[in-house]
């Protein structure tokens, strides 16, 4: 029997930043929970053939899938709401689809047929979402579509919505998160610029079936009749979508209003049960924590605000508030530009104040030589310590120079000439640069790595083999790997070969916590299965802070 795909469509309106990924996340999620196979996709509208190539405060965060596909950052909430892996199948640009639609014409796959940006482009995007869904045999498909209704940049995906709708009315739902903003706090939410977004989406050839209100509030009664009476809905189909403290209450609240229930109904599904215990139980323990701690992040992409920091490093603060649920606690993250230790030396004092330290990955020169300094104060002061990529090469820059005696000790992305070049390029690698092939080459995607015993990667993973995802160019170089063992530093995981250091620690007897890794562990932790480094980091950085604080207790009698 042909594989057949239901559709649900989520488009944002009024404005960008409305939170269309966390609302399709949410959606995947019930409907999962309802015993209904789905799959999850992400159409950005964006030239660009993925996500690569973009400055982290320019797009936010470039979430990488096991199959190496740079991605937008909302493939990493699929994967953390649906709690499974997904592939690049799952991810598309107008660049990829132009791309596709252009290799295909230069092969002659079109058999001379003038080809067309309607209805071409729009027949190559529902052929993605169709193989998407079959590859993962899913029933229905929850595709986000990226911009704000309006935009001329997602016209050609709208399109491909209309052309779907009139297939098969049925096959179809189209979810339109709309905000409705409030002037006051004794105001009403305004409804007016949601009938011009349902307008706007109407000109297009769309109608909405379901409208997702967000507000700073539980939107009531009337506001729900006023958008529906004025939007050709029922009152049924508007969903409140209130401002929540923890994104992962979402897929609760959307069903306090039978949003599972509304969209099973319209496409004409039969759910086999209702069964979202799992999720209820980590949100329960999410609210249930009593202790807080605070962990700090050495990072550099500041230029846009705070606002865009914390899209630039979504992965690893949700990878952290993952790791402190399963162990009971609450955690706030604070934000230390690494610049700051660069002209601020004495700031670095200010380190002393956090349960943990973690200094994320990155590119390029800026803010370098801070982030070193704070690696090696957290190294000198017993600070549990976690680094992610760029992290682990700049803690190992660090021990180089400051334990091994090799003045200068770089890495040749920063300084070429470095004396010791303790981290340098593969040499595949300085074959693609020298081609000017920057997209899609790095070391992308899962690969094995072999743990040590008696480490603390192993007391972690508690396996000999697992698989991580990565993202970069620069590896530590094998050659400076007996020295750097021989003064203390232990490389607890390395490629099946032995040739790729993945991790590096130093043992629990020189310090409590002192891990980093050339791989980001952070794209694989979902809050029902939180990262395995990143609980032991979080363990470590409660016991270090209790154990401190017993310390000061009894100086202070």
């Amino acid at each position: 029997m042909a594989h057949t795909t239901k559709y649900v469509f989520v488009v944002g309106g009024v404005m960008s930043g409305v939170g269309k990924g966390i609302a399709a996340a949410s959606i995947a999620n019930i409907i999962s929970s309802r015993g209904i196979s789905v799959t999850s996709l992400k159409i950005d509208p964006y030239v660009n053939v993925d996500a690569g190539t973009m400055n982290p405060t320019e797009h936010g965060e470039v979430f990488v899938l096991d199959d190496g596909t740079e991605c937008d950052q909302d493939m990493g909430n699929y994967e953390r709401f649906l709690n499974r892996d997904l592939s690049g199948a799952n991810y598309m640009t107008t660049g990829s689809v132009y791309l596709s639609l252009i290799n295909r014409e230069r092969n002659l796959e079109f058999a001379g047929k003038c080809v067309e940006v309607v209805p071409h482009v729009p027949l190559e995007v529902i052929d993605r979402i169709n193989k998407a869904a079959k590859k993962e045999k899913a029933s229905v498909a929850i595709i986000e579509i990226g911009g704000t209704v309006g935009e001329y940049q997602n016209i050609l995906f709208l399109e491909a919505v209309r052309m779907l709708k009139i297939k098969d009315p049925s096959s179809v739902v189209v979810v339109l998160v709309s905000y409705l903003p409030q002037i006051s706090t004794d105001s009403e939410p305004k409804t007016k610029p949601t009938q011009y977004a349902v307008r706007t989406l109407n000109s297009a050839g769309v109608q909405p079936d379901i409208i997702l209100a967000r507000a700073p509030y539980p939107i009531d009664k009337k506001r729900k009749e006023k958008i529906a009476f004025n939007c050709n809905l029922k009152e049924e189909d508007i969903i409140s979508a209130p401002d929540i403290k923890h994104i992962y209450e979402v897929p609760l609240n959307f069903e306090k209003d039978h949003l599972s229930d509304t969209i099973i109904k319209k496409l004409r599904l039969k759910p086999r049960r209702t069964n979202n215990t799992p999720w209820q139980s980590m949100v329960r323990k999410i609210h249930a924590a009593k202790q807080t701690i605070t962990i700090g992040i050495v990072g550099k992409y500041f230029d846009s605000g705070s606002f865009v920091l914390a899209d630039s490093y979504i992965s690893v603060i949700e990878a952290v508030k993952h790791a402190a649920t399963d162990q009971g606690l609450s955690v706030a993250i604070e934000w230390l530009n690494a610049q700051e230790f660069e002209e601020h030396p004495n700031n670095l004092n200010q380190l002393k104040k956090y349960a943990g330290i973690i200094v994320p990955g990155g590119f390029g020169s800026r803010g370098v030589e801070g982030k070193i300094a704070a690696i090696g104060f957290c190294r000198k002061n017993n600070i549990p310590f976690l680094g992610l990529c760029y992290g682990m090469q700049l803690a190992v820059i660090e021990f180089a120079r400051a334990v091994c005696g090799l003045q200068n000790a770089h890495t040749t992305e920063i300084d070429k000439n470095t004396p010791h070049p303790v981290i340098d390029i593969m040499p595949e690698q300085k074959e693609l640069i020298a081609e000017k092939k920057y997209g899609a080459t790095m070391r992308l995607g899962a690969y094995p790595a072999i743990i040590a015993p008696n480490t603390i990667a192993a007391s972690a993973y508690k396996k000999q083999k697992v698989s991580e995802r990565h993202r970069h160019r620069f590896e530590v170089n094998p050659q400076y790997k007996e020295l750097l063992e021989k003064h203390g530093l232990r490389f607890s995981g390395t490629s099946p070969d032995g040739i790729l250091m993945e991790i590096t620690e130093l043992p629990t007897a020189q310090h409590p916590f002192f891990i980093a890794t050339q791989f980001h562990p952070e794209l694989k932790s979902k809050p029902l299965s939180p990262h395995p480094l990143f609980c032991a980091f979080i363990k470590a950085s409660k016991q270090t802070k209790n154990n401190t604080r017993g310390k000061q207790q009894t100086a202070s009698r």
